[in-house]
C-alpha cells in the first residue's frame, strides 16, 4: 500500500476531531476566534514537529525560495477563508451537513491541480472522485428533506459550502506546489517546513486583523486558551498529515480518499452531538466509502 494512503486517513481523522472541537468553540467566541484557534494554537505544535523531523533525520532546514514563500502565501490565505466559512456553516447547519458540502472539494482541486500544476488524473481516478461527490449530494439532500436536488444544491448552505470547497481545493493545490518547489529535503521535512511557515503566515494575519478590528475577540480566545491548545494540536496534526500526503500524490487523489472523513463525521454527529441522520445521508455515505474503495484498488 503506498504510504500516502495510511498518511491520508490517519489526517482524515485528527481533521474530523478538530472540526468537532472547533464547532464547541463557536459558542465560546465568534467565528474569527474560532477560525484562528486552528492556526495560532497549532503553530507551536508544527514548530516542534519540524524540529523532530529535523533531529530524527539529521537534516538541516531548507533555505525557503520566493516561489515556496509565494505558493504558502497564497494557499494560506485561502485556507484561511475555506476554514472560516466553514465555521460560519456551522452556525445554521448541522455538524455533519457543514462538513459535507465542503466535500465538493476534490473535484474542484482536480480541476485547479490542472490550471495550476498543470497535473491530470487517470479516467478512473476521475471516476471515483465524481462518485465520492455524488455522495456528497446525497447527503446534502438527505438533509434538506428529500429535496430535489437543484432545490438543494440553490441553497444558502449549499452556496457556501461550494465556495468553501474550492477555497479549500485552491489552498491544497498551493501548498502542494511550494513542498514541490524545495529542490532539497525529505518528503517529511517539505512537508514540515511548509506547514510551519503556512501557519505562521496565517497567525499573523489573523492576529493583525483581530488587533485592528476586533480586540474583543482576541481576549474570547485566551480565555478559551485550554481547549484551543486541543484544537491546536488536533489541526498542527491533520496538516502535517495533509501536507505530506500532498507532497507525495497529486491533490486530487489525497482530497478524494480524504472523504473518509464523512464517515469519522457521520459517526460524530450520531454519537457525539446526538444529531439524526437520515437514510439518503447514510447512502450518501455509503457511495462515498464504495468511492474510497475504488480509489484504493487503482491507486
Amino acid at each position: 500500500m503506498p504510504l500516502w494512503i495510511p498518511i491520508t486517513i490517519a489526517a482524515a481523522f485528527c481533521q474530523n476531531l478538530r472540526s468537532g472541537m472547533q464547532k464547541r468553540l463557536k459558542g465560546r467566541m465568534g467565528t474569527t476566534g474560532a477560525t484562528f484557534v486552528r492556526f495560532g494554537f497549532g503553530l507551536p505544535f508544527a514548530i516542534v514537529y519540524l524540529i523532530l523531523v529535523a533531529g530524527v533525520n539529521s537534516e538541516a532546514v531548507p533555505r525557503p525560495t520566493a516561489v515556496f514563500l509565494a505558493a504558502a502565501a497564497a494557499g494560506g490565505i485561502a485556507q484561511i477563508g475555506a476554514t472560516f466559512l466553514l465555521v460560519y456553516l456551522f452556525g445554521f447547519r448541522n455538524f455533519m451537513v457543514g462538513t459535507a458540502y465542503s466535500k465538493t472539494e476534490p473535484v474542484q482541486a482536480a480541476l485547479f491541480g490542472f490550471l495550476i500544476l498543470g497535473e491530470t488524473v487517470s479516467p478512473f481516478g476521475l471516476l471515483a472522485v465524481v462518485a465520492g461527490v455524488v455522495g456528497v449530494v446525497l447527503i446534502s439532500i438527505g438533509n434538506s428533506g428529500g429535496g430535489s436536488v437543484l432545490r438543494g444544491l440553490g441553497s444558502r448552505e449549499a452556496l457556501i459550502g461550494i465556495a468553501c470547497g474550492a477555497l479549500f481545493g485552491v489552498s491544497a493545490v498551493c501548498f502542494r506546489a511550494a513542498a514541490l518547489a524545495i529542490a532539497d529535503g525529505s518528503v517529511a521535512m517539505r512537508a514540515a517546513l511548509t506547514l510551519v511557515v503556512t501557519l505562521f503566515i496565517q497567525s499573523s494575519v489573523m492576529l493583525a486583523w483581530m488587533t485592528l478590528r476586533d480586540r474583543g475577540e482576541l481576549r474570547r480566545v485566551a480565555m478559551a486558551w485550554a481547549p484551543g491548545l486541543l484544537v491546536g494540536l488536533a489541526g498542527a496534526s491533520a496538516s502535517a498529515g495533509w501536507f505530506t500526503a500532498m507532497t507525495l500524490q497529486k491533490v486530487a487523489y489525497v482530497r478524494a480518499l480524504g472523504q473518509i472523513e464523512l464517515v469519522f463525521t457521520l459517526a460524530s454527529s450520531l454519537f457525539w452531538f446526538r444529531e439524526t441522520v437520515t437514510r439518503l445521508e447514510l447512502a450518501g455515505a455509503a457511495v462515498i466509502v464504495l468511492a474510497i474503495f475504488g480509489l484504493i484498488a487503482g491507486a
